[in-house]
């Protein structure tokens, strides 16, 4: 597939900031995309002219608040996609499905398909939870190289007498999550729900996550590492929908 090299560098810069937390420096922007200095000036003061990016007092660069309109309305379509997916894993568990992403420090829940039963989980769609105490916060975690110092940064607060709350600990908890391929939640966000999750991949990275929660007895009477893979079956179907086509 031919591109534009011009459209394919402006945005090699945009994921280059992405990649450091949102802001980094030019030189930092250089070895990530491999560009020259002169390219990366002429591509950040167009980036610039249009909000998509913005300098800080400190001459670095960070992403601009012209994103935002973007995001908002790509993390509603997405939603919109996501919704038979979800919707498959309620009638494989008979419980709520959520998606989730992660944004900065935070986690957010953009779509969910309702359980049938008379009693259910609700995590409302918008809201914003630390990823530590969540079974989607840690599929999420689990495959960055930054996820000690985002637990660093948030300081695992308790949410619950369940609550991991030492970094060891959730790095340790994490490793888990990558080798079995999927996360719980045992009542660490909210006592008596208990959550199962599995990461959603965009070709190589974990860009979102879904779930499905429900009280204690029900979900603990599922099969825990059927049902994982089932939902890694569907997850999968996902993130191929969502993937960039190949080049």
């Amino acid at each position: 597939m031919s591109t534009v090299q011009s459209v394919d560098r402006a945005l090699d810069v945009l994921e280059a900031l992405a990649d450091h937390g949102g802001e980094a420096g030019l030189s930092e922007i250089a070895a990530r995309t491999g560009l020259p200095y002169g390219t990366i000036h002429r591509l950040l003061r167009s980036l610039l002219t249009r909000g998509y990016v913005r300098q800080e007092s400190d001459r670095r660069y960070a992403l601009g608040s012209a994103l935002v309109r973007l995001g908002g309305v790509a993390e509603r379509m997405v939603g919109v996609w996501a919704q038979p997916y979800l919707e498959k894993m309620v009638a494989l568990s008979g419980e709520t499905a959520n998606l989730a992403v992660l944004e900065g420090d935070f986690v957010v829940y953009v779509a969910q398909a309702a359980s049938p039963r008379r009693l259910r989980m609700f995590a409302e769609v918008g809201r914003r939870v630390l990823p530590h105490s969540t079974a989607v916060g840690k599929v999420l975690l689990a495959e960055r190289s930054d996820a000690a110092a985002i637990l660093s940064r948030t300081g695992l607060p308790r949410r619950t007498e369940h609550t991991i709350t030492s970094v060891e600990a959730m790095l340790a908890e994490l490793a888990t999550v990558r080798a079995q391929g999927y996360a719980m939640d045992f009542g660490e966000e909210e006592l008596g729900v208990h959550c199962l999750a599995v990461p959603v991949h965009d070709g190589a990275r974990v860009i979102a996550s879904m779930s499905i929660s429900g009280p204690v007895e029900r979900i603990e009477a599922l099969d825990r590492a059927d049902l994982a893979q089932a939902m890694r079956t569907i997850a999968t179907d996902f993130g191929t929908q969502v993937s960039p086509p190949p080049q």
